[in-house]
């Protein structure tokens, strides 16, 4: 396997790895129910139902 020719300084390394860092999720408000969510996720509402874009995907049963 190849080795490398020199040693990378860790002001080289450390310059790589500028990028590496988490990046906070962006939020948006759903507004039919008014829920705070990550964008292009699916979310609960208070009820137990599941919204995607504005709209019911899956409601929840919890009555029957």
């Amino acid at each position: 396997m190849p080795h490398p020719k020199r040693k990378t300084s860790k002001t080289r390394r450390d310059k790589r790895r500028t990028h590496d860092k988490a990046v906070a999720p962006t939020l948006a408000k759903d507004p039919v129910t008014g829920v705070v969510h990550q964008y292009h996720r699916a979310h609960y509402d208070v009820d137990g139902n599941l919204y995607y874009r504005g709209k019911l995907v899956v409601e929840n049963k919890k009555g029957e």
